[in-house]
């Protein structure tokens, strides 16, 4: 699995299309895990079908117009489900992108399985 900071184009205009719906949600949670003291790492894991990995943030099932189900988890739960391994979290926290800057994606598609990252849309004063 690599920490790659871009987007397959298979799953760009299918993730950017959502994620302009839900960037707002996933950036106040984002800060929620790191306010809260719960991981410096926030990662949101998507996937078509349900993950057993994270809790549910936004589903599908509750907002049909969305392609992706989005769950909310932390690097540490990935490295306790053994989806990072241990001596590899090192190199993750060094290529993972300024939280209040991108979102951690963990996407999960028909074999396709890697990190990416999203940047969330720029605030308009």
């Amino acid at each position: 699995m690599q920490n790659d900071p871009t987007l397959n184009g298979k799953y760009l205009g299918s993730i950017t299309q959502d994620f302009l719906k839900v960037a707002n949600a996933l950036k106040e949670s984002a800060y929620q895990i790191k306010a809260r003291k719960i991981s410096e790492f926030p990662i949101f894991p998507i996937a078509k079908e349900e993950l057993l990995v994270g809790q549910l943030l936004i589903g599908i099932k509750d907002k049909p117009q969305l392609n992706w189900n989005y769950h909310i988890s932390f690097a540490e739960e990935f490295v306790q489900r053994n989806l990072i391994e241990e001596d590899k979290l090192e190199e993750f926290v060094a290529n993972y992108k300024d939280p209040e800057e991108y979102c951690c994606l963990f996407v999960v598609d028909e074999g396709f399985v890697n990190f990416v990252y999203v940047p969330y849309p720029l605030e308009e004063d």
